[in-house]
């Protein structure tokens, strides 16, 4: 009650963030932060699937969104990355279309249903347990999707068999997954509290 009485601004952004316009904002405002995820990026130099922050953001996103405002917060980014903005990842394909289609294309696609279980699936754990538990499985379990989608686009765009797609698109990956998965969850639990407070 007291925070409420003390805060009317952020009563006031609630209620613009409820409207319509306020929520195209503020999904606007996410797709360029996922952007700016993708372009801290280390190209590996025995793959063209580089190792990016943008699934941390993929996830943040999941998190902190409804589950159909985070698909379409993602399915967005798709767009402006398809009409050639500079929002993907620096790679020899330029952006737009061709590097949709190209062999990170999987890992591309499947950001919109990554990002609705995560939200989906983070909400239906809050149910039976606490925010980090609930997240971090969410995360890993989105991660999975993730890995499966562009491990299969890699193969059937390359050509490779299961082996070098393994090598190529999944296993050097893994461990900063995890560490992604952990940070999201984290971040989301802490907010979690505070929100509380």
């Amino acid at each position: 009650m007291q925070t409420a009485a003390l805060n009317p601004r952020t009563a006031a952004l609630n209620g613009f963030a409820a409207t319509l316009p306020g929520r195209i904002l503020i999904g606007l405002g996410a797709t360029a932060i996922i952007a700016a995820s993708a372009h801290v990026a280390i190209p590996l130099p025995f793959t063209p699937v580089p190792f990016t922050l943008q699934p941390l953001a993929v996830l943040g996103v999941g998190l902190a969104f409804a589950p159909i405002d985070a698909f379409l917060v993602l399915l967005a980014y798709l767009a402006e990355g398809a009409c050639g903005l500079p929002v993907f990842a620096p790679s020899a394909l330029g952006g737009g279309i061709p590097q949709l289609l190209g062999p990170t294309g999987g890992f591309l696609m499947a950001y919109p249903l990554v990002a609705a279980v995560v939200s989906s699936l983070t909400r239906l754990l809050r149910q039976r347990v606490r925010a980090f538990p609930a997240a971090l499985i969410a995360c890993h379990v989105a991660m999975a999707i993730l890995f499966l989608s562009g491990a299969g686009w890699f193969m059937h765009y390359t050509h490779h068999n299961l082996y070098a797609t393994w090598i190529g698109a999944v296993a050097p990956f893994i461990p900063g997954e995890i560490v992604k998965a952990f940070a999201a969850a984290g971040i989301y639990s802490a907010l979690t509290r505070s929100t509380r407070t």
